[in-house]
């Protein structure tokens, strides 16, 4: 049990009594026999090591309930929680039949390796049950021994690099312990391993790591076991088939990301861990990685040589990667280290950290809203993603207006005030990054711009000696950001020798020589006053922007900077007296100033726009209501309403049988009597129904066949059961069922979700998704959750001890608490409104299917909050609990980075969903998951009840939890030092303590994180062209963008592959009916579907030419290079050769006028 407060202990014990709650009322609904399994079959866990039971149980059933869990625990205690060690020994004893006896050996050593695979992904991931297949036993070359081949498949990347590279360490260390033989690599074998990632890396994807010929080769010699996988593709490697010791000709995903981003990618970090103990835990066979870890620096070092000169120029480069991948509509904001953008703040607020950054509201508004809350960044630097999220705390842009007027835009409100009159921005702004995201990406520091929180450290060393308020002075400690400095206290601040306060100072660094030596003429040769300067001479105009000094133009005549900023400007320059000297304009300022000048540059962090913020129900393609076969009777739309015209079905249902009524049916009871039925399967061989799922003649039976069903029969019975006579005017349901039972709901689940506007989802729940946010701390006004319900939910005091009584407190959110979004901008509907729709069709359901009494009774959206929902993120198979805690405006999920952790998830762009638990108990199955290779990757598998720190993904024990960082940081920074030279406190210090749970800190406040851009421009802007307009406008816009660099990369990197991209798909598309949606690869003779229906290109000429007139207006308006507007020449031309030129229309004068 992990260890916390009293407090916390509290809460953990009523949200598990009342999921008990749930599940009790869930079971006791199974056993009517209305849904495929008679009890809820998603097993709780209290710990990660009943998680991995419960994942595994799913494929071995027999494993339940035979001690793994407590083993688990035992060798944690032996060999520390989350150690690879772990895994190892408990595949080992699983594999040996230590806990249970399987039905062969094969299966005994697969459910080993996938139990030790489970331990490692902390019993979240599906790439255990689906991401490693299969183990094939195959025989040596040269004695005829028997090795392990690990057959890998593609949701192996669900594990990550480092996960799936220790699944190979896992099985070799099964293998040698049973006494199995190592692998013995072929030359052909060898080849063909390189060959196939160049096949997949040129004509699949691109892989994140491509490595050397080298390498592979390198690596396929040593290997002790064979990496093979399922064939993923649609074409053959190109050379090298036939190989006996290999599954297929086909390309392998599986194959290639295992050896390429995991085994390669991930050498060094696992040879980091094996060089501790790899010989103690009998791995000697992988000693052979510390021969390939430095051949690797050795290819890298070769490639690096041309580039040696460069680097030693500069502490740190530009990198142009998070631009070369650039999607027309969406902005780049800044340029690779580019003067003028984002400035580099260090700092964490209440809603940052883990992978996300900060910026100014005014900032969002400035770049004509394309920036939102939760709208992802692909950036240059630590990482590279991020989401953004308000800090008010931090620096708005300059910009300069039409009336080339400059000013700061420091508020949300400033900034909608003179959104319109915006000419330039000059300045961005601060994206506030913490310290845990460079150490956790081994990121260099980097030196940042002297700001507040800084320059307190500074002033603090003269308290003692100022002529100040001692209260003031505390409160300038405790809250240098919300505090005022006037110009006169920093003034009497740097008389003792600190640095003159940062909003007093200059972007001084971002001038060239030349143009500050002007600068200080033309002002030395102004009108000064005591607070205003008068400056006739224009050509310094551009440096006074520059150097972000707000101003005014007066009558075309003169430039006015008044107030603090005309004092700040004289004392920066020394009342122009004197002679500027030095190597750069910063220590030429530094020479005439009385006071120290930091410099307020710092590095500018490259960033452009990823995916756009996202809040919206999941639905499947055709939006159906329920998972039950309509077939083609369903028509376009897939309804019961076409259905019922016709009055037939004909599909594959499963069937059942009513002793009472001694008639067949397809539902498990039975809609005239409503006795439980008994299923029948069907043998092909003995051509009749049997009980039993296998024919002792003929083997396995099916558990479907296509047969002609009375709709009408069905439907009527249920809506009398629902005691109605109307229904929805539209109730969708599904083309056909592909899963291996084929089992469909009960109609009246689909006619009551139907009633309620809300879509199923393949797993049978209805599904909310939302991009992946953090958040540490909230106040009840951002919630919209009164006081009273919150003391009820456990809020009782604020971060500083003091009663809860306002709801402008700032309260420490608890690690299964969430907030979900209620965007009133929003496109789509909000998780509120889903949920509240969601919660009636359950109540409704449980009374007039199940016959029991109403559990939510909502009477409002606000009702919702304290409920339990079930959280997941894709590719994941287990949920974890937790409790609603209020709604935010923002399009995003608000929760704790432990939460977001432990569905292995960081907040970079990464999306989860939730489902209202009682939901997921009550309609959840298994049986309902199509038939397909990784469908169990986004299925709550088993579910977590009670977060434990210690079991989550370690990335989040690099985030920081103070709450103001040392002076050593801005120090180092300017060094150019690594984060962990810094000592800083972060979360996993916390571990198994009590603050593990509470009494993290922040940096950065904000008043209200929903006050800021809720919605981007993106979603809203309806078509294509709009989008790309708005992105080049914001290219003007920003100082520190190229617009016609923009524009080179919309055509090359976006429009250009589209065009051609289509135009090649266009001659190779298949053919869809109108009518009946049948899709042909080749048209029939007579031209028409079976059903008359007329047939129509499923790639049309406009997705074709849809790029073409955009492009090549961008070509011209912006001048770009004579080869790129030959290029799409070309291409038009070539279009026009299969389409046909379009006709000259002469149209009369009155269209022009």
């Amino acid at each position: 049990m992990a260890v916390c407060s009293l407090r916390v202990e509290n809460i953990f014990s009523q949200i598990n009594k009342d999921v008990m709650a749930c599940y009790d009322l869930a079971n006791r609904t199974k056993l009517l026999g209305y849904d495929p399994d008679d009890s809820v079959k998603i097993p709780l866990a209290r710990n990660m090591a009943e998680r991995v039971e419960g994942l595994i149980s799913s494929v071995a059933p027999e494993v339940l309930g035979k001690g793994i869990p407590a083993r688990i625990q035992e060798l944690e205690q032996q060999y520390g929680s989350q150690d690879w060690k772990v895994a190892l020994v408990i595949a080992e004893e699983v594999a040996k039949e230590k806990f249970c006896q399987f039905s062969d050996k094969k299966k005994a050593i697969e459910i080993g390796i996938r139990t030790g695979f489970a331990y490692v992904t902390v019993g979240v991931v599906s790439s255990p049950l689906e991401g490693f297949i299969e183990i094939k036993f195959r025989q040596r070359k040269d004695n005829g021994k028997e090795y392990f081949a690990l057959v890998y498949g593609g949701p192996i990347r669900s594990a990550g690099g480092t996960g799936a590279s220790v699944s190979v360490l896992i099985a070799d260390y099964v293998r040698k312990k049973l006494g199995y033989a190592q692998y013995d690599a072929t030359e052909k074998e060898i080849k063909r391993a390189y060959g196939e990632l160049c096949d997949y890396h040129e004509r699949v994807t691109n892989l994140q790591y491509f490595p050397s010929e080298e390498e592979i080769t390198f690596l396929m010699k040593n290997l002790p076991v064979q990496i093979d996988g399922d064939p993923s593709e649609k074409f053959d490697v190109s050379n090298n088939k036939d190989l006996d010791r290999r599954n297929s000709n086909k390309i392998s995903n599986g194959f290639c990301l295992v050896m390429a981003e995991c085994l390669s990618l991930k050498a060094p970090k696992v040879w980091k861990q094996l060089a501790k103990w790899g010989k103690d835990m009998d791995l000697e066979q992988w000693m052979f990685f510390d021969d390939f870890v430095k051949l690797q620096k050795e290819v890298k070092a070769r490639g690096a040589k041309v580039e040696t000169a460069t680097v030693n120029i500069a502490k740190v480069l530009p990198d142009t990667t998070f631009i070369k991948d650039l999607v027309a509509g969406r902005p780049i904001f800044t340029y690779p280290l580019r003067n003028g953008g984002f400035r580099l703040r260090y700092g964490r607020g209440r809603v940052s950290g883990f992978s996300s950054d900060s910026v100014s509201p005014a900032t969002m508004v400035a770049v004509n809203n394309f920036i939102a809350a939760g709208t992802q960044f692909k950036t240059e630097r630590p990482g590279k993603s991020t989401t953004l999220n308000v800090c008010d705390t931090i620096e708005g842009p300059i910009v300069k207006l039409k009336n080339e007027n400059v000013l700061q835009l420091n508020t949300y409100e400033e900034a909608k005030k003179y959104f319109k009159e915006i000419d330039e921005i000059i300045y961005l702004g601060d994206i506030l990054i913490n310290w845990g995201d460079f150490l956790n990406r081994a990121h260099k520091l980097l030196p940042c711009g002297f700001v507040e929180e800084w320059w307190v450290y500074y002033a603090q060393q003269f308290f003692e000696e100022i002529d100040l308020d001692k209260n003031y002075l505390e409160n300038l400690i405790k809250f240098p950001l919300k505090t005022y400095v006037s110009f006169d206290y920093a003034i009497k601040f740097s008389e003792f020798g600190v640095p003159l306060y940062p909003k007093f100072i200059f972007y001084w660094s971002s001038l060239k020589i030349d143009d500050f030596l002007n600068l200080f003429n033309v002002l030395k040769n102004s009108v000064v006053k005591e607070d205003k300067i008068l400056v006739s001479d224009f050509s310094a105009k551009r440096s006074l922007e520059l150097i972000g000094c707000p101003h005014e133009v007066v009558t075309n005549e003169y430039i006015v900077i008044s107030g603090d900023f005309a004092k700040a400007l004289k004392v920066n320059l020394g009342d122009f007296l004197g002679k500027p000297v030095g190597e750069n304009v910063l220590e030429m300022v530094n020479s005439v100033s009385k006071y120290k000048i930091k410099d307020k540059c710092g590095y500018f962090i490259g960033a452009r726009m990823g995916r756009p913020e996202k809040a919206k129900m999941r639905k499947m393609i055709g939006n159906p209501h329920i998972l039950f076969p309509v077939g083609d009777e369903g028509g376009r739309l897939r309804s019961f309403q076409s259905a019922l015209k016709v009055g037939r079905i004909n599909s594959q249902f499963p069937t059942f049988f009513c002793e009472k009524c001694s008639l067949d049916t397809i539902l498990g009871i039975c809609e005239k009597c409503g006795s439980k039925t008994i299923r029948k399967y069907y043998c092909p061989g003995c051509g009749k129904f049997i009980l039993n799922n296998v024919c002792e003649v003929h083997g396995k039976t099916k558990n479907a066949i296509s047969k002609s069903i009375d709709i009408k029969h069905y439907f009527y019975k249920s809506l009398e059961q629902l005691g109605s006579r109307q229904y929805p005017d539209l109730i969708k349901g599904i083309r056909g069922l592909s899963s291996a039972e084929q089992i469909p709901e009960h109609l009246i689940k689909g006619i009551l979700r139907a009633k309620y506007n809300i879509h199923v989802n393949k797993d049978g729940t209805v599904r909310y998704d939302m991009t992946e946010l953090p958040c540490t701390h909230f106040k009840a006004k951002e919630v919209g959750t009164s006081l009273e319900k919150l003391k009820e939910m456990g809020y009782f005091n604020d971060i500083y001890g003091n009663e809860l009584v306002d709801d402008n407190q700032v309260l420490e959110l608890f690690a299964q608490d969430v907030i979900l979004p209620a965007c009133p901008e929003s496109p789509e509907e909000g998780a509120d409104e889903i949920l509240f729709r969601v919660a009636g069709f359950i109540d409704e359901m449980l009374e007039k299917l199940y016959k029991e009494k109403t559990f939510y009774n909502l009477k409002s959206k606000r009702d919702l909050v304290g409920h339990l929902i079930v959280a997941m993120s894709p590719h994941t198979s287990a949920g974890i609990v937790c409790r609603i805690v209020g709604f935010s405006k923002v399009q995003g999920l608000y929760a704790h980075p432990l939460l977001h952790s432990i569905m292995r998830r960081d907040a970079d762009g990464d999306e989860a969903g939730c489902m209202l638990l009682l939901d997921t108990l009550l309609n959840f199955s298994r049986k309902y998951l199509p038939n397909t290779r990784g469908i169990t990757q986004d299925a709550p598998l088993v579910l977590t009840g009670r977060l434990i720190p210690s079991e989550v993904d370690d990335m989040v024990f690099d985030m920081d939890i103070v709450d103001r960082y040392p002076l050593e940081l801005y120090e180092a920074a300017e060094l150019y030092k690594n984060p962990w030279d810094v000592k800083i406190k972060k979360l996993g210090d916390a571990l198994n303590l009590e603050c593990q749970y509470e009494g993290m800190m922040f940096t950065h406040d904000t008043d209200n994180f929903n006050n800021g851009v809720l919605c981007s421009s993106y979603k809203i802007l309806p078509t294509m062209a709009d989008k790309v307009n708005g992105q080049m406008e914001v290219a003007r816009k920003i100082r520190a963008v190229d617009e016609n660099d923009v524009a080179r990369l919309i055509i090359e990197r976006h429009f250009l592959r589209d065009i051609k991209g289509n135009l090649r798909k266009f001659s190779q598309q298949s053919f869809r009916c109108g009518k009946c949606n049948e899709i042909y690869r080749r048209p029939p003779l007579t031209g028409i579907c079976k059903c008359s229906g007329k047939l129509i290109f499923t790639i049309s000429e406009g997705s074709i030419t849809k790029y073409l007139d955009p492009a090549m207006n961008l070509a011209e308006k912006y001048n770009l290079p004579p080869y790129l507007k030959q290029t799409l020449m070309l291409l038009k031309d070539r279009i026009e050769g299969v389409f046909g030129k379009e006709e000259a229309k002469q149209t009369g004068l009155g269209k022009w006028i």
